[in-house]
């Protein structure tokens, strides 16, 4: 597989995906990711980014200005 912004080699690994939703941020560690190992791009499969909108939205709505978990905390 070659990634889609510079065609560099896609290798599996565990990354840290980061959104500041305004009112708080939210960080989740370990999410499986394919990333280019050349310009360093991760992307997420539809069931992973699927549940990383879950537990944003999740989070989001707590009344905290930053969550920091663990993809796989059973969260949303």
């Amino acid at each position: 597989m070659k990634c889609f912004m510079c065609k560099g080699h896609i290798v599996d690994e565990l990354t840290t995906f980061m959104v500041d939703m305004g009112n708080c941020i939210v960080i989740v560690k370990n999410v499986p990711s394919q990333v280019c190992g050349q310009c360093g791009e991760p992307s997420y499969s539809n069931d992973v980014a699927k549940r990383l909108e879950s537990i944003v939205n999740a989070m989001s709505a707590e009344v905290t200005e930053i969550a920091v978990l663990n993809y796989s905390d059973k969260v949303a």
